[in-house]
C-alpha cells in the first residue's frame, strides 16, 4: 500500500508539471505554478503484491474545490422544559433580572424625580404591590418565547442584540444597588 501511494504521488506530480508548462508561467517552480484543469481527468490505476491483492480501483485526480465561507450553523434546540429555563446557567433568569432591573431602575429614578422619594421610601409607602405586579408580568412576558422553543439570539439584529441587552441588564442591577447604596449613605434621594 505504501508503494502504491509513492506512485500515485510520483505520477501526479509528473502529470500536474507537465499539465502547468504554458508560456506564461514556465519560470515558476513546479510548486508554485497553477494546476491545470486538463489534469483533472488523469487516472492511475494501481495493484497491490500477490500477497496483498485487492480488487484495482480508478482513481482520478480532481482540482480541490473551493470552499465556500463557513455556513451559518443552525442554532442547537432549546429546551423548553420549564426546569432548564430557569437553571442557574440557563437563559431566562438572568435576562429576567436584568428586565426588572432596568424597569426598577427608570421607575425608581422618575418616581424620585416627581415626588421627591428615596427608594426605601418608595417600597414602604406602597411600592410592594406594584413590584409585585410587574415581576410577575415581566417574568409571564420573558418566559411565554423561552417555553415556545424561541431563542433570544433568534431575533437579536441590528443594534438591539440579546447581547445588548444582558450588559443593559446587568448596567441596571448594578445602577439599581448602587442608587440604594447612595441614598443609604446620604440619608436621602439622590434627585
Amino acid at each position: 500500500m505504501a508503494a502504491s501511494a509513492v506512485m500515485q504521488s510520483i505520477l501526479v506530480s509528473s502529470a500536474r508539471q507537465n499539465a502547468c508548462r504554458t508560456p506564461a508561467n514556465r519560470l515558476l517552480p513546479a510548486a508554485v505554478q497553477p494546476f491545470s484543469r486538463r489534469a483533472a481527468n488523469f487516472r492511475v490505476r494501481c495493484t497491490a503484491e500477490e500477497d496483498q491483492r485487492e480488487p484495482a480501483t480508478p482513481t482520478s485526480v480532481s482540482l480541490p474545490s473551493p470552499q465556500p465561507g463557513p455556513s451559518p450553523t443552525p442554532s442547537p434546540k432549546m429546551s423548553t422544559k420549564l426546569t432548564d429555563i430557569l437553571a442557574f446557567s440557563g437563559p431566562a433568569p438572568e435576562r429576567i433580572n436584568g428586565r426588572l432591573a432596568m424597569v426598577g431602575f427608570v421607575a425608581a429614578l422618575a418616581v424620585e424625580a416627581a415626588k421627591g422619594q428615596d427608594v426605601l421610601e418608595q417600597i414602604g409607602n406602597g411600592g410592594i404591590p406594584w413590584f409585585v405586579g410587574t415581576s410577575a408580568i415581566l417574568t409571564l412576558a420573558s418566559l411565554i418565547p423561552f417555553i415556545r422553543g424561541v431563542s433570544v439570539e433568534s431575533n437579536s439584529k441590528g443594534f438591539m442584540t440579546s447581547k445588548a441587552e444582558l450588559w443593559n441588564g446587568r448596567f441596571a442591577m448594578l445602577g439599581l444597588v448602587a442608587l440604594a447604596f447612595t441614598e443609604y449613605v446620604t440619608g436621602g434621594s439622590l434627585v
